[in-house]
């Protein structure tokens, strides 16, 4: 194997990973919004026992 196409090898392995790195992410996530929130908040006991 020469010198050239272990070179070529090489910049092709970083090139891919630099790409991956910084091309735009391809995540599908559906739009759920925000959730309201509809419970009561937790109020500790005054009276302790």
């Amino acid at each position: 194997m020469s010198i050239n196409k272990i070179l070529q090898g090489l910049v092709q392995y970083i090139a891919e990973g630099f790409a991956r790195i910084f091309s735009p992410a391809k995540d599908q996530y559906t739009d759920i919004g925000v959730q309201p929130f509809d419970c009561a908040p937790y109020e500790e006991a005054s009276d302790k026992l």
